[in-house]
């Protein structure tokens, strides 16, 4: 896309049912981010939520991409789901990996993103302002899933932080965050998960998100980031919806509606 405020793309790239939808048969996987950055300009790294990224190994991802191309980093679960008392070490452990794509103008955002149990409380908005406070000289974005945090307060301390909040598209049911065009930050960020409620609380990592967005869906979408792109400096949009290969084939359809929008 010539317009260089939007980047879109997927999160994850390294899915082995992907191959013949959009790897070729024969592509080697220790050759898929290579051929990923030839299609799309950034990618949510969703491993380091799994593992603690290191900074060899992120080092490594870099030189195998464009110097332009951009890496979105998922928390680990240390610091979001599973938050023990070495979280501080975690945290520090995290940067220090984070920081080899920072320094080298390769680190789109680190994605915190937190469960729908992370409830609004006391303790939680403490925890939440240390952990923003040990990461802040990275780029941060916050996925609420629970819709107690939608409120002013909350939005006016991101914006104080210059932390972006996260916008979703995700199923509607009770509970969840509202589909909202807030901007706390400079950049937008936008993560869809599809609308599979059946699955939602039930599923697994993969059926939860097992949807395939409809063409009118995604002229919907287009024309949203298109408005909210006159807000922002750079808008992301990452597809979560990686089952059966839905991502990519989605993520390429929006990129030529929102061409079809823009002037």
């Amino acid at each position: 896309m010539e317009d260089n405020r939007f980047y879109i793309g997927t999160c994850g790239y390294s899915y082995e049912e992907w191959r013949e939808v959009f790897y070729p048969k024969d592509l080697r996987q220790s050759e898929y981010l290579r051929f990923y950055s030839l299609v799309f300009p950034f990618v949510e790294l969703d491993f380091s939520w799994y593992m603690m990224p290191k900074p060899d190994n992120l080092d490594a991802m870099a030189k195998q991409t464009n110097p332009e191309f951009l890496f979105s980093l998922k928390a680990h679960k240390s610091l979001t789901h599973e938050i023990g008392e070495e979280w501080i070490k975690n945290a520090e452990q995290f940067a220090a990996a984070a920081e080899v794509l920072s320094s080298q103008g390769r680190l789109a955002s680190v994605l915190i993103q937190l469960p729908y149990r992370f409830s609004y409380t006391a303790d939680n908005r403490m925890y939440l302002g240390n952990l923003c406070s040990a990461l802040s000289p990275l780029p941060l974005v916050i996925e609420f899933r629970n819709e107690a945090w939608y409120q002013q307060r909350v939005f006016e301390e991101l914006e104080k932080r210059k932390i972006t909040l996260a916008m979703l598209d995700r199923p509607d049911l009770p509970g969840l965050p509202p589909e909202t065009q807030i901007l706390t930050a400079d950049m937008a960020y936008y993560r869809l998960h599809g609308r599979n409620a059946d699955q939602w609380w039930n599923g697994n990592a993969t059926s939860r998100y097992d949807y395939d967005y409809s063409p009118q869906e995604l002229k919907e979408r287009a024309r949203a980031l298109v408005a909210i792109s006159k807000r922002a400096g750079k808008v992301f949009v990452a597809f979560n919806n990686h089952a059966r290969g839905n991502a990519v084939k989605n993520a390429r359809a929006l990129v030529a509606l929102i061409k079809e929008l823009l002037p």
